[in-house]
């Protein structure tokens, strides 16, 4: 369990941006069970507030709609149900996507994410169309 760099989502080859937000779901279940997502890869969400956790929901939505993927409304509700904020809420939050977890998303982390995405090219799990992609993006 990740959460991708926020400047790599819009690179992110669609399986792992698909897992993304399978993930998120199960963070923010995992948060309403047990109020923390119990996975040392994520457990610094804790460090921030809420709303930097939906916004990087919505980085990762809006990217999903960039892409032409169809996210049920079903779904969408059950996320916000299980962190416990309304639509219109969640439609509100217009934080910067600059800011979103400032401290945890930095170059160091950038770095890690990239070679994480390597190692997955090595091991012909992103094509290689896939990572030029992620590699020009990373290295321009």
């Amino acid at each position: 369990m990740r959460l991708w760099h926020k400047k790599l989502i819009s690179v992110l080859p669609n399986t792992q941006l698909l897992s993304q937000w399978r993930e998120l779901n199960c963070i923010a279940k995992n948060i309403q069970v047990s109020g923390a997502p119990n996975h040392i890869l994520v457990n610094k969400i804790l460090d921030y507030n809420l709303m930097y956790f939906v916004a990087y929901t919505k980085l990762v939505l809006t990217e999903l709609d960039k892409r032409n993927f169809d996210i049920k409304e079903t779904t969408l509700k059950k996320f916000l149900s299980y962190i416990n904020i309304s639509q219109d809420y969640f439609n509100s939050v217009g934080m910067s996507f600059s800011n979103i977890y400032k401290y945890w998303h930095n170059d160091r982390y950038l770095s890690q994410c990239y070679y994480n995405l390597q190692e997955k090219y090595d091991c012909e799990g992103i094509s290689e169309e896939e990572w030029n992609k992620i590699d020009n993006f990373y290295n321009k």
